[in-house]
């Protein structure tokens, strides 16, 4: 594969998923990333999640103000909902969610998943465990 010897400079990046997922919390596109980066974005968020079993989010999502939409691409992956959980347990399973909804997950096996929300706004990061 190709690979950014020069860094993105012409304006196109190429990259592998995993890999540049792993650098940045799973996110590969979003408004956390370089203004000169072609991967920054103030209008989406793309994440590449990869769960171990039993990873959870730390806490819910409030006051949401983004779309979002999830996508499996592999394992059993939950997704709670005020009111409602949605198991996402085939390849391709897919859950959207709009502004104002509340939101949490747990990996209930091995999970990759895909995340797109719009727009990509600061303020939703949880802090990083203690070490």
């Amino acid at each position: 594969m190709e690979q950014n010897v020069d860094g993105p400079s012409d304006g196109v990046y190429v990259g592998n998923a995993g890999a540049d997922a792993a650098l940045d919390r799973g996110w590969l596109l979003g408004h956390f990333k370089d203004a000169g980066d072609p991967r920054h974005s103030e209008d989406v968020e793309i994440k590449w999640g990869v769960h171990p079993p039993g990873d959870e989010r730390a806490q819910w999502a409030t006051g949401e103000v983004r779309t979002a939409l999830l996508v499996l691409i592999s394992g059993r992956f939950r997704v709670e909902l005020p009111g409602r959980s949605v198991l996402l347990c085939a390849q391709g399973d897919y859950v959207v969610w709009g502004k104002g909804t509340d939101h949490s997950w747990y990996a209930e096996e091995e999970s990759v998943v895909l995340t797109v929300r719009w727009p990509s706004v600061p303020g939703y990061r949880i802090p990083d465990a203690p070490a």
